[in-house]
């Protein structure tokens, strides 16, 4: 008989080095990194009024909406960007299917394959005479003078100015940051005594709640819209470190940057883009969500840039039969442990279900990913979880977020080791240095290198697939072809746990031979 290793689903992994956020300088560099820290120390603290509640469900839906409107008014503003050739990314509230051909990494749903074709207004000639400027709205956040808009307003802008109020005012502004990931950019202008809005918590959100779209285009006057909040933590299309609110009201031309409130008036979301068809609005705005959209602006304050948190570990979803094998009903499953790094020394293991960060439940892996990167490096969070199903507790130090890159992964060829035992559906073989260096495989992996699997038997309903590196079974190491035998001789079975590595990541998952 062979040996063979697959998997029933290929289970989402997902690595929680966070990557950090674009900014003003060059973050890697140490010199630029004094020079932020040197700014840093010279702008004005960020003071914001905030109202952590959620809105009045149990209050009649209201038949005029024009004093909480009023109220939140004199925040929202134009911001318009002056430049001497428009990228195609810097249009005033595109929609959704631009912003994603143009490569922005937060915006939700599929990329598209084929080329989008051309909208809005075009590039202006490099040598054209006059700079253009892109109408766009932003949202004042603090009474001296930050304004929270999208990063994709201001690209390439020689000039950022403000607009605001009645007869309207122009003020220069500074860039103090932006963040492409979330698509969030900080102002700063040189005022006093504005009328900031107040903040809310979009953690508080739930669907069917009512919500208001703010904007003011070019300071040609306040445009509002109504709707509900029909779809929440809708998840980007890049690394998964950002969600997405998402919206029925219209979000109008020029509204990128605007203001998403809640019923009562406070902000609760920051307007990225719009979904459209030919015949009009398609009924799908987005947002990104105040909280995350507070983080990047303390951080960009603090420190010019985003500095992201680390955990160190990668994780998998709870499917069905690890639901079974974990004894949990929802959380983030870990599949490796990165060695040193902050989840290693505090003490969480590969196969440990993460149930909760501080006081909030973890459902998912996407949840705990995102919890991670709206803290700052160096915070200490107590996180809950589950091992041999015992809880537990333990207390992390989260590190800084690193570019860590998956390698590829193609298929290999090796000798079948021959066994009697457990998943004697997979050959496998050595991992030897050809491919190692093949399929970029870290020193740090060590195991069995996966050459076949038989079609349609457990390790192939499990999702096992030649090129996986099996690294351990039953929670014991398997390094060698010569591990591996002895354990699928040892193991009794019928359902295996299984860690593999592919395309660099770890994960691990159930092999259940009772149904052979």
């Amino acid at each position: 008989m062979t040996t063979r290793f697959t998997t029933k689903t290929v289970a989402l992994s997902l690595v929680l080095s966070l990557l950090a956020g674009a900014g003003p300088a060059v973050h890697a560099a140490e010199k630029g990194k004094a020079k932020d820290k040197e700014k840093a120390e010279q702008r004005a603290p960020l003071v914001l009024s905030t109202e952590a509640t959620a809105p009045n469900r149990d209050r009649a839906d209201r038949p005029s909406y024009a004093a909480v409107v009023k109220r939140a008014a004199p925040s929202v503003v134009a911001v318009i960007a002056n430049r001497k050739e428009r990228p195609a990314a810097a249009m005033a509230t595109p929609n959704l299917e631009e912003l994603l051909q143009r490569g922005f990494p937060g915006m939700p749903g599929p990329r598209p394959r084929r080329p989008l074709p051309p909208s809005g207004p075009r590039p202006v000639a490099p040598d054209a005479a006059a700079p253009t400027a892109g109408p766009a709205s932003g949202v004042i956040i603090s009474a001296d003078g930050y304004v929270l808009t999208n990063a994709h307003v201001i690209e390439g802008a020689e000039e950022v100015k403000v607009a605001m109020g009645e007869p309207r005012k122009e003020y220069v502004a500074t860039v103090v940051g932006r963040d492409a990931r979330s698509d969030v950019a900080l102002l700063k202008i040189d005022a006093s005594g504005l009328v900031p809005v107040t903040l809310g918590d979009s953690d508080q959100l739930e669907l069917g709640d009512v919500v208001l779209a703010l904007g003011n285009p070019a300071g040609r006057g306040l445009t509002v819209s109504r709707g509900i909040a029909s779809a929440l933590g809708r998840e980007g299309a890049g690394d998964g470190t950002e969600d997405f609110l998402q919206t029925d009201a219209a979000i109008n031309p020029g509204n990128s940057g605007g203001a998403l409130l809640d019923s009562d008036g406070r902000l609760i979301g920051l307007a990225t883009a719009r979904a459209q068809r030919d015949d009009g609005n398609a009924g799908l705005g987005f947002a990104v969500p105040v909280n995350l959209a507070r983080f990047v602006a303390e951080q960009l304050v603090k420190n010019g840039r985003v500095e992201r948190a680390l955990l160190g570990v990668e994780t998998q979803p709870l499917e069905p039969d690890l639901v079974a094998a974990f004894n949990v009903k929802q959380g983030a499953l870990i599949s490796e442990v990165r060695a040193g790094g902050p989840a290693d020394k505090g003490g969480l293991k590969g196969g440990d279900v993460v149930t909760r960060v501080g006081a909030t439940e973890i459902k998912d892996p996407r949840q705990l990913q995102q919890m991670i990167a709206r803290f700052a490096p160096g915070t200490e969070v107590t996180i809950a979880y589950v091992r041999d199903g015992k809880t537990a507790e333990t207390t992390v130090k989260l590190g800084t977020a690193s570019a860590d890159k998956a390698a590829n992964n193609t298929e290999g060829t090796g000798d079948i080791a021959d066994t009697e035992g457990v998943l004697d559906d997979v050959s496998i073989d050595e991992v030897s240095p050809e491919i190692r260096e093949q399929l970029n495989v870290p020193t740090r992996i060590q195991g069995v290198f996966v050459t076949g699997v038989a079609p349609g038997g457990p390790s192939a309903r499990a999702g096992i697939q030649p090129g996986d590196i099996i690294l351990e079974l039953d929670r014991r190491p398997a390094r060698t072809v010569e591990e591996a035998v002895k354990l699928s001789e040892e193991i009794k079975g019928p359902k295996i746990l299984v860690q593999l590595w592919r395309e660099g990541r770890v994960r691990l998952l159930v092999v259940d031979e009772s149904k052979k």
